[in-house]
This record gives structure tokens, C-alpha cells and sequence, in this order.
């Protein structure tokens, strides 16, 4: 064999013992769509829609809720919900998601049929209250849309009222996990005939731990359904959540990268342990913003953050899964009047919670640290973060002689991790 043939031989032999492997972001990204870890976007794409393109009784039910122009998550996900196309849609929370996924069933729920069309299921009770409040809204657009009903479903409430409205032949079911798959379990009504199936807030579900509660529905659901899917983010559970639930859906982004509100400021303060609930009533008297949504990771915490800051004067109240439903209503109603101006939640409730007045939003995390990023303040707003650290005392020393705050934090632009920003 010629010299040159046998070290290409060798070549050939020494590379099959080796796998050429892209580490880049780019090269990791092609693998996982390869494998199928990715979603594709949908193909054919369709052109975004505005409201004077919407089907008549669509755009009766556009104009019912007041509003004058689509939203972009409307102006892109309508047109493949219209065509019964299945879809994961990911967006930021108050983007109009609810819009995207209610208007184009305008089209298709048939008010002579008393039995369950569409099943909505939500990870909260007042996210489950908001979308029905908006399709009610929606369907007085005309006598014949009016006609139609729909079944308010979560727990923490009698099931009478529950019972009635099925019992009444309401064509759409909102409603969180638990209490749907209790009813359904009970035989209270089916699913048989459900054309149309929607997960909204679907990465909240999962992280609520919901998905056991997910797949037994699934199973009263028949096979031939449309299903679609919005979440705030899409990572793998959402993913796999996405490949279980829905048939080769289309995937549309319009937050990947962009879940938090880009003109939000975000900051953080290293502060101590024993510290953080001081430092944060600093912040707040020296900020003395209109009104502020203050985080934390249990509803314990909450519940200690709420009764700490009232009992330091502030207008304070807690909204968590541990109040009575009707607790959550009026302090709901209170946010919405502008009477409370600090209210602390965990981020899951208040993802439904009223947006707009909010001016701060606050994250204490008792135990870690995580990123500030609240979708429920508007543009303009500051995100701080207080978290503990074990730094030497010198780093948060006490300084009586400053009037406007007496205690000083190490302060952290949170996007711009490399500067100090003051506090």
C-alpha cells in the first residue's frame, strides 16, 4: 500500500473512535432541535392579523371588550387558533394572552349545544376569575353570543353555585386542576364532547405541582381536540409538557430571551439574615412609591412580611393560597381601587393580580436569591431584591449620621451585575 494511502487509512481508523462535538451555544442549541428537544416554528406560517381581519363575530367580541387594536401576541397567535392549528405560544404574563386564546373561540362554541366545548385551565384562582371575567365581557357582543355560558371552577369555594352552572349546560369550563379534576372524577359533567382544550400559564402549573392533576384530565379529554399551550417561559418541562399534551404543534416566541419587562430597573441589596425585613421597610420609606408588590418565596413568609410591615404602619395586606377565597376577592378589589399600597404575594398569585398602579416590586427571598423579574409592574417600575449574605459586618454597617436611609447596602445594578448602583 503507498505511503500516503496508509496514513489516510490510519486517519479513517483513528476517527472512528472519536464524535465531533460542538460545545458552542449555537452548535448545543442544532443538537437539541435535532433531537427534537426544540419546537419548530409553525410551517406554514401564517401573516399576523389586525382587528378589521377578523371574522364578524370575532371582531364583535374584539369591540365588546373596548379595546381599538390588537396586541402582538393577538396579532400572531389568532390567525393559527382560527385555523385550529395547535399551538405553544410563549409571551410575557399581561401581554394579552387571554385575548389570543378566548376571541378565536368565538368562532367555533355553538350555543345550542348545553354541553362542555372548551376546557380552560389555569394554575390560580384569580387567573382563573380574570379569563372568565374577560369572556363574559366578550360575549355580550351579540344576542347569540350572549347565550352562551361559562363555568367558573377552583376550590376553596362551596361547589353549589359550581354544580348549578353545569348543571345549566355551560359550554366553556375555566377553572384551576384540582378542583376540574374533582368534579370530572365525581361525574358532575364530561369532557366527552370538548373540542377545544387551553393550558394558560403553563411553566406556573407545572411549578405548582399540578402536572399529576394535568394528566388525569387529559384522559377525560377525547383524542380528536385541538390543544394550545401559553406559557410566560418554555423550558424542558414545558417542553415536554408541550410534546404530551399537543399534536406537532407550531411554536411561536415573543418573549424568548425577554421574559422580565425590559424598562424595569432591577436591583438588588446584600444585606444580613437577621437584617432583610428592616432593610426592606428602609427601602420603602425611602422610596415611599405609590404603591409596591413585595415578593416572597412561601406563603410563611408572606404572611410575616404582611404583618411586619402593618405593624411598622404601613398599608399592608398578603394575598396567598392560605387566605379564604373571599380574603383574596377583597384584597383583589382593594388593589384594583388603589386602597392598598403594599401588598406582599408569592410571584404565583400575583401573577393575577391587577395590573398598572404598581410602581415597585419587591423580592425578598428568605433562603435564595433569584433573579427580580415581575411581569405584574408596569414599564418603568424598579425590581429589588434584598438577600441575606454571610459578608463581614463592615459591608453592612450601621450609619446613624445618614439621614435619608441609616443602613447601607451593598447595592447591585442587576442588569449591569459588573457596576455599584446606590441606593
Amino acid at each position: 500500500m503507498p505511503p500516503n494511502d496508509s496514513a489516510a487509512a490510519q486517519q479513517t481508523g483513528a476517527a472512528s473512535y472519536f464524535e465531533s462535538v460542538d460545545l458552542t451555544s449555537r452548535g448545543q442549541k442544532e443538537a437539541k432541535r435535532e433531537s427534537g428537544d426544540f419546537f419548530r416554528e409553525p410551517d406554514p406560517p401564517l401573516d399576523a392579523t389586525t382587528a378589521g381581519d377578523l371574522p364578524g363575530i370575532v371582531r364583535q367580541a374584539f369591540h365588546a371588550m373596548g379595546w381599538t387594536e390588537l396586541m402582538p401576541v393577538q396579532k400572531r397567535a389568532i390567525p393559527y387558533l382560527l385555523e385550529g392549528r395547535e399551538l405553544i405560544v410563549q409571551a410575557r404574563t399581561g401581554t394579552g394572552k387571554t385575548g389570543a386564546f378566548l376571541l378565536p373561540l368565538f368562532k367555533v362554541l355553538a350555543a345550542e349545544e348545553d354541553h362542555p366545548q372548551v376546557l380552560i385551565l389555569a394554575p390560580t384562582r384569580e387567573l382563573a376569575r380574570q379569563i372568565h371575567h374577560e369572556f363574559d365581557q366578550m360575549k355580550t357582543a351579540t344576542a347569540e353570543t350572549n347565550e352562551l355560558d361559562a363555568a367558573l371552577i377552583y376550590g376553596g369555594v362551596s361547589y353549589g353555585p359550581q354544580l348549578e352552572a353545569l348543571d345549566e349546560g355551560a359550554q366553556v369550563i375555566i377553572g384551576t386542576p384540582g378542583r376540574i379534576l374533582d368534579h370530572l372524577e365525581s361525574g358532575n359533567f364530561s369532557l366527552g364532547k370538548a373540542s377545544h382544550f387551553v393550558l394558560d400559564e403553563a411553566d406556573e402549573m407545572l411549578s405548582m405541582g399540578f402536572y399529576p392533576a394535568m394528566q388525569d384530565i387529559e384522559e377525560y379529554l377525547p383524542e380528536g381536540r385541538k390543544s394550545y399551550m401559553f406559557s410566560a417561559t418554555v423550558p424542558a418541562k414545558v417542553r415536554s409538557l408541550g410534546r404530551e399534551f399537543l399534536t406537532d404543534p407550531g411554536f411561536l416566541s415573543l418573549s424568548s430571551g425577554q421574559e422580565s419587562v425590559e424598562d424595569i430597573d432591577h436591583r438588588y441589596y446584600l444585606v444580613g439574615q437577621m437584617d432583610k425585613d428592616r432593610a426592606l421597610l428602609e427601602l420603602i420609606e425611602h422610596e415611599n412609591p405609590d404603591s409596591a408588590l413585595i415578593f416572597a418565596n412561601t406563603k410563611r413568609e408572606v404572611r410575616y412580611l404582611s404583618q411586619f410591615l402593618q405593624n411598622q404602619g404601613q398599608n399592608a395586606d398578603q394575598i396567598s393560597g392560605d387566605l379564604s377565597q373571599k380574603n383574596r376577592e377583597e384584597a383583589m378589589k382593594r388593589i384594583r381601587d388603589g386602597d392598598l399600597r403594599r401588598t406582599t404575594s408569592t410571584t404565583s398569585t400575583a401573577r393575577a393580580a391587577p395590573r398598572g398602579p404598581a410602581r415597585r416590586a419587591l423580592r425578598s427571598p428568605w433562603r435564595r436569591w433569584k433573579t427580580s423579574t415581575s411581569s405584574s409592574a408596569p414599564p418603568s417600575a424598579t425590581a429589588w431584591t434584598c438577600t441575606a449574605t454571610n459578608y463581614p459586618a463592615k459591608k453592612r454597617s450601621r450609619n446613624a449620621s445618614t439621614s435619608a436611609s441609616p443602613w447601607r447596602w451593598r447595592s447591585v445594578d442587576a442588569t449591569s451585575p459588573r457596576r455599584s448602583a446606590s441606593a
